[in-house]
């Protein structure tokens, strides 16, 4: 290639800024540039000008790029070793040129020589690819080499398109498009083989019998969210072994359809995945992806929608705003900070109705992102709903919220305030069934009670105050460790805003041999117990208090788990994945427990107040002067954590349910006595081994639940931000609870 022409694509690539793919091959971390990333109009004109063949993969905001071809790209590209084929990413949205592709749910690659267009691929159809590439590459060297003429094209698929068949319809007065000859399902691609490196294998199978992938994406399901997908088998023997294995690990999740006038989708997946039972799949279709791929009934490899009802819902689940119009799609893009509302379910239908109207939540496109069941004290419904004791009515709701549990919870989605309240109803019973009987309020009336069943925050800012009395910020203590703040600091830091935490406080500290055998007490005694001190004390470590709802749970799940190389394999996306070097020097430390969260918190930053925001006031310790372990009147049995337990140990405390998940309503009557009893519980609870508590951590239990009731805005207790002193007591269980 001539200097010009390296000058010319040297302009390129910096004026597009790219954003490279990393790539680690046969043991080497070897980061290399595969697609670059067009993020204007005026990087498009500038990449249309680089000499060879272009394959821009062209995506929406809501879905991304197609990550199923990465690895096909960097076989030809290596295959080829061509200096003359470029990929690129683009983002419809941001392009004028790229103008009529946007809203358009099917992955679309755009083939370009000398800034003409030469072919275009729909769909992550791989041999399709690759034979386009292999032939317009060629095509273009002989344009560029012998001076041949180039074959410029229309993309004809436009005008088929817009010809096409649609049909509109109306959901909550929102347009959604849908093709009224295609039909859609949801695949899984499991963690057991996401885990043994099977995943890239059974994509291009997919590809290769004929589905069309219209979206993409890999995910780590929380235990809740696995609960909610699979709750219409929670009578199966072996539902909770299910939950255990189907938030272990990444999956891969995929929205597939088939081409125009082909079979429909459903049957031809499920035909094509085999029996659910693998002995079943092996004997009666051999070339099943189960019979294949799975090793027993639960670890078969392959989800696949039953039928299109169930492929709506999962839909709807995964992918709440796929087939949206392009108008309603620019918006969620827009507006990044999706909005929150607190949804209630009442008493009188939460035992027989729960799973129903769950159900029609996710339907209408509702993210649930928390939820919590409790009972309620008649002071706690009267603090609730405060404007409303002197209604005539509040009688009946006042006995209706205290006769037993609710179901309060956090539903995320663009205008979510506004949407749940259209979906409620009227808040007369009698009117709702009248004039809305489709609306939730009509459908779950309960004909002896006089007021509605379903809860519905009235404005954003109710929904806000009300979020907060049921579900209160949270502080945990996070440390990045010595070296991986020198190497890793600015991102570590980055991956931990982009989950949603507030770092409230932090400071970069150097440990002296003292301060870390006190940070790390109850190891003492423990084999790797002066190693680890060693480690912690090479150097400066950068401590954060991070707030969040359900902020301990959450920033574990984000760290890993303790050894790497099970990091690797089963959260390839978390921190410790990414940046520990070994079970020692993981990089991270994060509290196990609310009760180790305040006295960690306390130890390094004092007695400082948080508020419901996350602003921190209060003044900094002197680490330098905190008493050595030899000093204390009394030792402190805290829980051995999961970051520096030997490999034998360290997998128990990462076995620990989520928090988010529904509270036992026997325990949730709200009263001291019960907030101490708790306290005890969620210790219990975190101990290795199920071994029994000493008198030791029953004091220092006590001692640390004690402390976290002091300020009304402690640094530690997530009910504390409730909206006054004395719902913060009555509530206080349900953190220790967690």
């Amino acid at each position: 290639m001539s200097d010009g022409h390296n000058r010319q694509e040297l302009g390129y690539y910096e004026s597009c800024r790219i954003q490279p793919v990393e790539v680690h091959m046969a043991g080497k971390k070897k980061e290399i540039t595969l697609q670059s990333a067009v993020l204007n109009q005026e990087q498009w004109d500038v990449m249309m000008a680089v000499t060879g063949l272009i394959v821009v993969d062209v995506y929406q905001a809501w879905c991304g790029p197609c990550k199923t071809v990465i690895s096909l790209f960097r076989k030809i590209k290596n295959e080829l070793g061509d200096n003359r084929l470029h990929f690129a990413v683009a983002e419809a949205d941001l392009i004028d040129t790229l103008q009529k592709y946007r809203g358009k749910c099917e992955p679309t690659f755009l083939f370009y020589g000398g800034g003409k267009l030469v072919t275009v691929v729909r769909g992550a159809n791989a041999p399709l690819l690759q034979k386009s590439i292999i032939e317009q590459l060629g095509a273009e060297k002989r344009v560029l080499d012998e001076g041949a003429e180039r074959k410029v094209i229309k993309d004809e698929g436009l005008v088929e398109e817009d010809e096409r068949e649609v049909m509109v319809l109306e959901d909550n007065e929102e347009e959604v498009l849908v093709t009224a000859n295609k039909s859609y399902t949801v695949a899984i691609i499991k963690p057991d083989a996401v885990a043994h490196g099977k995943a890239d294998e059974i994509i291009m199978k997919i590809q290769e019998a004929g589905f069309e992938i219209l979206a993409h994406e890999e995910r780590t399901l929380t235990e809740e969210e696995t609960r909610d997908f699979y709750q219409h088998k929670v009578e199966e023997s072996h539902f909770e072994e299910l939950i255990r294995f189907m938030s272990s690990g990444s999956c891969r999740i995929l929205i597939l359809s088939r081409p125009v006038g082909t079979d429909d989708v459903i049957p031809s997946w499920r035909e094509f995945i085999g029996p659910t039972d693998v002995e079943v799949a092996k004997q009666e279709k051999p070339e099943s992806l189960r019979a294949l791929y799975g090793t027993e009934n639960v670890f078969n490899a392959v989800h696949g929608s039953d039928d299109k009802g169930q492929a709506s819902r999962e839909l709807a689940f995964f992918f709440p705003n796929f087939g949206v119009s392009p108008d309603l799609q620019h918006q969620v893009q827009q507006d990044k900070k999706v909005q929150k509302t607190l949804a209630i379910i009442r008493p009188d239908v939460l035992k027989e109705k729960k799973d129903d109207i769950l159900q029609k939540i996710r339907e209408a496109g509702f993210m649930i992102s928390l939820q919590k069941e409790v009972v309620l004290t008649e002071k706690q419904v009267y603090e609730f709903y405060s404007e409303h004791t002197q209604k005539e009515y509040f009688p009946a709701l006042l006995q209706s919220m205290t006769s037993g549990p609710v179901l309060a919870l956090a539903l995320a989605s663009t205008d979510a305030v506004e949407r749940w309240r259209r979906l409620l109803g009227p808040n007369d019973v009698n009117q709702a069934k009248e004039e809305l009987p489709e609306s939730l309020r009509a459908q779950f009336a309960v004909d002896t009670v006089p007021i509605n069943q379903l809860h519905g925050s009235g404005t954003p800012q109710d929904a806000e105050k009300e979020l907060k009395f049921f579900f209160s910020m949270e502080h945990t203590l996070a440390v990045i460790k010595p070296d991986a703040v020198d190497e890793h600091r600015d991102e570590i830091v980055k991956k931990i805003e982009e989950a949603g935490f507030v770092i409230s406080q932090s400071d970069e500290k150097s440990l002296s041999r003292e301060m870390a055998e006190e940070f790390y007490k109850e190891h003492k005694g423990k084999p790797f117990f002066d190693q680890l001190v060693d480690y912690m004390s090479e150097g400066p470590s950068l401590m954060m208090i991070l707030s969040k709802e359900n902020a301990v749970e959450e920033w574990r799940n984000l760290m890993g788990p303790t050894d790497p190389d099970e990091a690797k394999q089963t959260a390839p996306d978390s921190l410790r994945a990414k940046f520990a070097k070994d079970i020692l020097k993981n990089a991270l430390h994060g509290s196990s427990d609310q009760i180790q969260a305040t006295e960690k918190i306390h130890f390094v930053f004092g007695d400082i107040n948080i508020g419901a925001d996350g602003i921190v006031q209060g003044i900094e310790p002197d680490l330098e002067k905190v008493m050595s372990p030899e000093s204390r009147d009394e030792p402190e049995d805290t829980e051995l954590e999961a970051e520096f337990v030997e490999t034998t140990e360290k997998a128990a405390a990462d076995t620990e349910a989520p928090v988010d998940l529904p509270i036992d309503s026997s325990q949730n009557t709200v009263n001291e006595t019960s907030q101490k009893s708790l306290s005890h519980e969620s210790t219990e609870k975190e101990m290795l081994d199920d071994s029994p508590l000493t008198s030791e951590t029953i004091r220092a239990a006590e001692k640390a639940t004690a402390n976290s009731e002091t300020p009304a805005d402690s640094a530690t207790d997530s009910s504390q931000s409730t909206m006054n002193e004395s719902s913060q007591k009555s509530l206080s269980h349900e953190s220790a609870e967690k």
